[in-house]
């Protein structure tokens, strides 16, 4: 994490899935779903409609931003390789993706120790399962919580919302 005060969504670091840091200020101005994933889950089919979601609003300043998880019932087992061919073969998904990260403990990224402290869970901040998603609006402040049983298109009106804000308040790079 960058040096800073307080720190915002745009302070991290975090490695893709192919081994290259990225910082998140990349996303700096856009709409943000953070989504924690896992490819053998009963919600591992959200998949698709995540990718759903990034194909009708990119254009308009929305990513999502996967990130593998094996903490919940060794449901992703596999290296970043087999999670990417996993997720392109099956699902199309052309989001970006990260490596393998961990959401709770004590090796949680801290990325996901900001988002639970910002939007803590319905009972308490930490994340139950694969398939927890983060909004972010975009000036980085994290907006909503969902858990892994809500769907992505029911995500899509804040989504909207989120994307139709006026711009004038958006941080320039």
């Amino acid at each position: 994490m960058k040096e800073k005060n307080t720190p915002s969504f745009y302070d991290f670091s975090v490695t893709s899935i192919k081994g290259e840091t990225i910082d998140l200020d990349k996303f700096m101005g856009k709409v943000i779903l953070v989504v924690n994933t896992a490819s053998k889950c009963g919600y591992t089919p959200q998949y698709e409609g995540l990718e759903e979601l990034f194909q009708k609003y990119k254009d308009d300043g929305f990513v999502v931003l996967g990130f593998p998880c094996n903490q919940f019932g060794n449901q992703e087992s596999g290296d970043e390789d087999e999670i990417q061919e996993f997720c392109q073969v099956n699902y199309g998904v052309s989001f970006p993706m990260f490596a393998k990260i961990d959401v709770n403990g004590s090796k949680t990224h801290p990325l996901f120790v900001y988002l639970k402290k910002q939007l803590g869970g319905f009972l308490g901040s930490r994340i139950k399962w694969n398939f927890t998603k983060f909004l972010i609006d975009r000036n980085g402040k994290p907006f909503k919580r969902y858990a892994p049983i809500v769907a992505p298109d029911k995500l899509e009106p804040e989504i909207k919302q989120l994307l139709q804000e006026c711009m004038d308040t958006v941080p320039i790079a």
